[in-house]
């Protein structure tokens, strides 16, 4: 593409976004307070859109863009597609938290701007892109965070802010460095004007912006925030803050690796950021009896795995292409369990679980079908991610990685059976009925698609060689 005209054009999907979060802003200013469910619709379509423009824009060229600071590729279009179908499925499943809140149109337009901040981390080429992209997915948070105005909520908002704070400062460090001794943010230029910068500090940039990048994507060390957020906001909202912000930032991350020069080795570094994560996650997810804080921690865990085809992405062929498989499949599966948790909003434990396998069946086999997903059982959605992460990883020299993946995979089966088994106890009869009066019907219909999806998407992966 060499013309404006057609450069704009290549941001139609970001565009439709960006105006879907304006108007659903103004329109909610506007619209009585019985009639915001008109700005649901309207968002949901505008999703629908954006992922239908950049799935036909996927089929173009890659090219970068604007002088080389946005790239169009393959990795762009799968988040292109799947960050805004997520968002809607998010928002089909938070049908009782959204409908006729105070701030209906206000959560719709920052969700929307959140997949928006997360389309532009993945694209972005340039290193100040990146740290508008990353503003732009981090600030909406705070607020969907404290949405339920609790006092929960409320502190789990202001740990989010702080440490938001700290890591985004320490990104702008990195940036700042990187930029400072390549001479460019741009990545095009940048491996060159770092070749004969002193390695240290080098270094030193590198890891900052990657830590920073951490706290988006919700791993180890920029993981604190994740549970608190989980546990205290909507059940709606956690499903995405721990699913579509990490598909921006994972990707950013693994463009990252791609340009740093041969003086600064990354994936060892990576590999590492991969086991502690995997590893921190999977251990305090044991001690967990809140379902939300317990899926939170689970989600910290699948950072782990993630960053193992970063840490080899420059090292192994496969590597991008299970990298962008496990990121669509995780996806779907993260977002299936918590359309069963968004189904059951009066059970926040998982002693409050008893019974449902007798009165929700579905759900039940929706609930069981996500976790052994999550664990990595065949013939499911991540067990396919997990096999094309692991060859990948493997092929890239990194064997120790994929030990300390497997046994933490082993480790998972722990709070994972805990979780689905829960449904099956004895339920307390006096509570069990006073837990069923309100159900969302959407949000069920929701739950078995996710399901269904869930346990088809692995076979299918394998099936049309995406792996």
């Amino acid at each position: 593409m060499t013309s404006m005209n057609m450069t704009y054009a290549a941001l139609i999907p970001e565009v439709v976004l960006f105006a879907a979060a304006v108007i659903t802003l103004l329109a909610g200013s506007y619209l009585p307070r019985n009639r915001q469910i008109f700005t649901r619709w309207f968002a949901l379509g505008a999703l629908l859109v954006s992922a239908a423009t950049a799935l036909v824009a996927a089929f173009e060229p890659a090219t970068v863009i604007f002088t080389g600071t946005y790239a169009i590729d393959s990795a762009t279009a799968v988040i292109r597609i799947a960050a805004p179908l997520a968002t809607g499925v998010v928002i089909l499943i938070g049908q009782d938290e959204f409908i006729g809140s105070a701030r209906e149109s206000e959560t719709y337009a920052l969700l929307v701007l959140a997949t928006l901040g997360t389309v532009v981390v993945a694209g972005a080429s340039d290193l100040l892109v990146v740290m508008g992209g990353y503003l732009l997915a981090s600030i909406p948070l705070y607020a969907l965070i404290g949405l339920s105005r609790t006092k929960r909520a409320a502190e789990a908002t202001l740990k989010t802010y702080l440490l938001g704070a700290i890591f985004g400062v320490l990104l702008l460090a990195g940036i700042t460095l990187l930029t400072s001794l390549g001479a460019s943010s741009s990545y095009a230029s940048l491996t060159r004007g770092l070749e004969h910068a002193p390695p240290a500090a080098v270094a030193a940039g590198f890891v900052a912006v990657i830590i920073g990048l951490l706290f988006k994507a919700g791993g180890v060390p920029g993981h604190f925030w994740i549970p608190d957020a989980a546990q205290s906001s909507g059940t709606a909202v956690a499903a995405f803050l721990t699913t579509v912000p990490k598909l921006g930032a994972v990707v950013a991350l693994s463009r990252l690796v791609m340009v740093a020069p041969d003086t600064v080795h990354l994936p060892l570094l990576i590999g590492v950021l991969a086991a502690l994560s995997m590893t921190v996650g999977n251990l305090a997810a044991l001690a967990q009896t809140n379902v939300l804080r317990l899926l939170g921690w689970s989600t910290v865990s699948q950072v782990g795995y993630l960053l193992m085809p970063v840490a080899v992405i420059t090292l192994a062929t496969r590597a991008s292409a299970a990298l962008l498989t496990y990121l669509v499949l995780y996806a779907v599966t993260n977002l299936a369990v918590f359309a069963v948790v968004a189904c059951l909003p009066r059970r926040p434990s998982l002693a409050d679980w008893a019974g449902v396998a007798k009165t929700h069946p579905w759900l039940t086999g929706a609930l069981i079908v996500g976790c052994l997903s999550l664990l990595g059982t065949p013939p499911t959605a991540v067990f396919a991610g997990k096999l094309a992460v692991f060859t990948a990883t493997w092929d890239g020299g990194m064997a120790w990685l994929v030990v300390i993946a497997a046994a933490n995979t082993v480790l998972s089966l722990v709070y994972y059976l805990r979780l689905f088994i829960s449904p099956f106890n004895a339920p307390v009869a006096a509570t069990d009925g006073s837990r069923t009066s309100s159900f969302p019907r959407r949000a069920y219909v929701i739950t078995v698609v996710l399901g269904i999806a869930t346990l088809a998407a692995g076979p299918l992966a394998l099936g049309l060689g995406l792996l």
